[in-house]
């Protein structure tokens, strides 16, 4: 072996580089190799705002969670540089007996009628992407753009790969339990929006929210399971600007400036976390 990186991570999405980040400032020498340019993976074209949706193992989750967010509200310290920033907003319809007990670990988490009122970090994705790569950089780390079919071209050159592939780990593993689940969103001019909102049912593959980002507000949304398009669908964004701006009507009359759609991906068993040989 010809060893060029202690840890090869494979992916460059948001999990990739937070985990090559991790490690590089650790003092290991980490290269990401990524078949795209951040900005152009599914992390994204992500809302993107902190909360544990739609993602098992329950147990294990919450913890998680909360690790993350103490994070974010650090980063959000410093939001034009990391892209994060902590937004006041309402969880329609949502309540603490519904949630787990991670859900205790919320700072002035208020009921109303309404739902649940919380402000938390709104995450401009694009940015963050592009500090994570910079950061990255920094501490001694490097992105290639490389397209792999399997792990034996990593465990050529590392001892350590870590697969953050996303999706593409259901063909890399392979493992047929990994699913896409399609999310398409619109991106309108912002009529004066300043907090969030969101009303999802994690059963069901229609969810209604909207995010002030800076220049936009992001509208969504669906989580259709098992649906691999990639293409915006014309009628699906029609009916996400109808349900948002049942909400707040001003939306009915903001300019559309974009369409996207990212495939989430979604394991039946759960986050897989766990360390095996490789040949």
């Amino acid at each position: 072996m010809t060893v060029v990186a202690d840890v090869i991570v494979m992916g460059g999405g948001v999990v990739g580089l937070t985990t090559a980040v991790t490690l590089a400032e650790r003092g290991l020498r980490v290269r990401v190799w990524s078949r795209d340019p951040a900005g152009a993976t599914t992390s994204a074209v992500a809302g993107a705002l902190w909360w544990p949706y739609r993602i098992e193992p329950a147990e294990r989750v919450g913890d998680w969670s909360l690790e993350t967010l103490a994070v974010y509200e650090e980063l959000a310290g410093a939001p034009e540089e990391t892209g994060v920033r902590q937004v006041a907003g309402l969880h329609g319809g949502e309540r603490f007996a519904a949630l787990g007990e991670w859900a205790a670990g919320l700072k002035d988490a208020v009921e109303v009628p309404e739902g649940l009122r919380v402000t938390l970090p709104l995450l401009d994705m694009p940015v963050h992407l592009e500090w994570l790569e910079r950061r990255l950089v920094a501490a001694g780390g490097a992105v290639e753009r490389r397209a792999v079919t399997g792990f034996g071209e990593a465990t050529a050159v590392s001892p350590v790969v870590v697969n953050c592939t996303g999706l593409g780990a259901r063909e890399l593993v392979p493992d047929a339990g990994v699913r896409p689940v399609r999310g398409q969103l619109v991106a309108v001019e912002n009529p004066g929006i300043e907090e969030w909102y969101t009303e999802a049912d994690p059963a069901s593959a229609v969810t209604t929210y909207f995010f002030p980002q800076p220049g936009r507000l992001v509208l969504g949304g669906t989580a259709e399971a098992d649906d691999p398009r990639t293409e915006p669908d014309p009628a699906t964004a029609r009916e996400i600007v109808e349900r948002c701006a049942r909400i707040r009507p001003e939306i009915a009359a903001a300019r559309v400036i974009g369409h996207r759609v990212g495939l989430r991906p979604a394991r039946e068993a759960g986050v897989r976390i766990e360390a095996e040989a490789l040949p």
